[in-house]
């Protein structure tokens, strides 16, 4: 980051640091130490407190009352509202520091509420959101948002929820977003002597599966999936209970709810999934196109989203 001394300060601000982006403005009674280094065409509002081994990108706002420590860094377009509040020592003692103070990331696009409460050496994933009062104790996922003590997750930004429509067989199945992946209504037999749901290859399916394999006594506030295939293809139905799957090609975001076995989720290769909202009963069935292979995943969002765009470049 080139120094410059091509930005704002506020005669009641004090800026030690030679390492400040042009277009930045940092107001009254703020305090950046010597070794913090913050990009271009920011707003370090008043009562902001920045210490040596921060980084901060380009676009970053962070609002009054926020108190930057070693180890944290702010990546481009981050946005923190008032008193958030960030730490860097697990077991903290007077006058006794670690080795090395964990690192803690806020990537490119978070917001983070007010008066929230992040834990040291944690990411907050792209885009994600969290909640005003929300107190973070483990990673946030891309695109996620997260609320409450300690932080769930409660949605996902972007992300229409389609109303289920699974009870009803005269009503049209809604459109996915994430045009690849499909819903399918299934068949649904009823008598006096209880329901049957099926499903065919090729009419149903548009695959022969050679794997399956079931989720189920998932507690309520956890989240499975979280990934993306190469090559794999899925079929998902929630044969019992209810569960939420949010879907990412890149481009298009939605979120389904399967709740009835005569619903099934067609999901494509290069389609990020989440599976989470899970009711106490839940079983999902997971058909798969093919054996597991551990190289056949994608589990990093960032890798998720360079792939998509690696693939892009090779059709163009």
């Amino acid at each position: 980051m080139p120094e410059s001394t091509n930005y704002y300060k506020h005669p009641q601000a004090l800026v030690e640091s030679n390492k400040i982006g042009k277009n930045t403005r940092i107001w009254a009674f703020a305090h950046v130490l010597p070794e913090a280094k913050i990009g271009e065409d920011c707003n370090i509002c008043d009562h902001v407190f920045v210490e040596n081994l921060v980084t901060i990108g380009d676009r970053v706002t962070v609002k009054c009352g926020v108190q930057l420590w070693d180890g944290i860094t702010l990546e481009d377009d981050v946005f923190i509202g008032p008193n958030a509040t960030f730490t860097n020592d697990l077991y903290p003692r007077s006058r006794q520091y670690p080795v090395a103070f964990p690192k803690t990331y806020v990537r490119k696009g978070a917001s983070i509420g007010a008066n929230a409460t992040i834990l040291p050496g944690l990411t907050i994933g792209q885009k994600a959101m969290v909640g005003a009062g929300a107190v973070v104790t483990r990673d946030v996922p891309p695109n996620a948002i997260v609320v409450g003590n300690p932080a769930r997750i409660s949605g996902y930004v972007d992300t229409p929820q389609q109303p289920s429509n699974s009870h009803s067989k005269e009503t049209a199945l809604p459109e996915v977003s994430v045009k690849t992946a499909k819903l399918t209504r299934l068949p649904l037999i009823e008598d006096l002597r209880g329901k049957l749901s099926f499903g065919e290859i090729e009419q149903h399916l548009p695959f022969t599966p050679k794997r399956y394999f079931l989720v189920f006594d998932v507690p309520s506030q956890e989240v499975r999936g979280e990934h993306a295939h190469k090559t794999l293809h899925e079929f998902l139905v929630c044969i019992k209970g209810s569960v939420s799957v949010a879907l990412d090609d890149g481009h298009s975001r939605d979120e389904i709810k399967l709740d009835s076995p005569d619903l099934g989720l067609h999901i494509p290769p290069m389609a990020w999934r989440v599976h989470y909202k899970y009711t106490s009963d839940a079983i999902l069935l997971v058909l798969a196109s093919d054996i597991y292979r551990a190289d056949d995943y994608i589990r990093d969002y960032d890798q998720f989203v360079a792939a998509i765009q690696a693939n892009k470049d090779l059709s163009n």
